[in-house]
């Protein structure tokens, strides 16, 4: 039994539920647009002059599709210009139709490795260490935790990477010797009222100029550079020897900075819940009703596209239909060729239009407005003023 389906009457009534998804059924402007895009689609195959096999229905699936497609245009080409400065930000809230300002924190993001290493901030922690020194001793294993003594844990457990050793000559203040400071109760009282009384050349301050004493600790850092050994190290793999022998008097422990290999090596540093990719940035559906003019005529456009590929594929069931005498030869194929040939022939407008509009061809576009100015304004004649 044949069953007789209804197709287009040449009118339509939207209502929300008519689309498969929905996402726009409940904006006014699109519920309204809805009737007049099928109709506008119908004429433009041939309707009234010839029957269009289509309901309602598929109709109103074209028009949420083609918006659909050019939201998803316009999403793809914000999240392009704008992942730089999206990396790392929230996911939970909605972008679309939200200005997203440039800003350096991707490149500065980018530029932490290098401060890692440089010792000047960064991503990865720096903990501190302490070695302890023995009178005699100059090579000392950096993973005997009976030696060693980190923040972190305990010697041997992490591999770590020390990037600082601070073992160097006692300061020269620390063994400054002035023959002319006083010794009597009244001078270290009044010391100690200027906060000079943990000074060994408290006086100097005071009764000589500061250059004297410059020339004085500039003599002891000089001596001991000629004089004595250096005061220096050497690592290599686990091992860390230093120089001079220690003597058990002038320091008992070395500390050094370190990071833990695992933390550098770590690429999942940033929280959870945050832009990481291109899939998880949040824009969403464009909302119909803010779409300018420009826009729903693209839309009107591609949803005729659409229309013409879904007919074309109704239509390409059969090649021919027979009729008393002869036979129909139907246009599917033809159909389905000429929506295809519009559909990409509309994205690359689409596409060429946004690439246009992309932060690095604004920038360019004023560099040669502003080439084009100078280049104006060195052809005006120079006023000559005499004073």
């Amino acid at each position: 039994m044949a069953v007789n389906i209804p197709i287009w009457p040449g009118s339509s009534s939207f209502f929300p539920g008519d689309t498969p998804f929905g996402f726009y059924d409940n904006d006014t402007t699109f519920q309204s647009e809805a009737d007049s895009v099928a109709v506008w689609c119908a004429q433009r195959l041939g309707y009234p002059l010839s029957d269009i096999e289509l309901q309602d229905i598929q109709f109103f699936t074209c028009f949420e599709e083609a918006v659909t497609e050019y939201g998803a245009q316009i999403n793809t080409y914000n999240i392009r210009d704008n992942m730089l400065n999206l990396y790392g930000s929230a996911t939970g809230s909605n972008l679309s139709g939200q200005k997203v300002s440039p800003s350096m924190g991707g490149l500065i993001e980018l530029a932490e490795e290098y401060g890692t290493e440089a010792g000047s901030g960064g991503n990865v922690t720096y903990y501190t260490g302490s070695i302890s020194i023995t009178a005699g001793q100059q090579i000392y294993d950096l993973s005997d935790p009976n030696v060693v003594s980190l923040e972190s844990g305990t010697a041997g457990t992490d591999a770590i990477e020390i990037k600082r050793v601070y073992h160097d000559a006692p300061p020269a203040l620390a063994r400054f010797f002035d023959p002319f400071i006083g010794t009597g109760i009244g001078t270290q009282q009044m010391l100690d009222a200027f906060g000079f009384g943990s000074y060994s050349p408290g006086v100097s301050f005071m009764m000589m100029p500061v250059f004297a004493d410059l020339l004085r600790l500039q003599a002891i850092e000089i001596n001991d550079t000629v004089r004595r050994s250096a005061y220096s190290f050497q690592m290599s793999k686990d091992r860390i020897r230093v120089f001079p022998i220690p003597n058990g008097d002038a320091f008992t422990k070395i500390h050094f900075d370190y990071i833990k290999k695992a933390d550098r090596s770590n690429p999942l540093k940033g929280n959870t819940g945050t832009i990481s990719d291109f899939s998880n940035v949040p824009y969403q559906n464009v909302e119909y009703c803010n779409i300018n003019s420009v826009g729903r005529d693209w839309i009107r456009r591609y949803a005729l596209a659409l229309t013409k590929e879904t007919l074309g594929w109704i239509r390409s069931k059969y090649s021919a239909l027979p009729i008393p005498n002869a036979e129909i030869t139907l246009n599917g194929t033809d159909l389905i060729s000429g929506a295809q040939t519009d559909k990409e022939s509309l994205i690359t407008e689409l596409k060429e239009i946004l690439d246009t509009m992309s932060r690095q061809s604004q920038l360019e576009r004023k560099q040669a407005e502003a080439d084009s100015l100078l280049s104006q304004f060195s052809k005006i004649p120079m006023k000559i003023y005499i004073g």
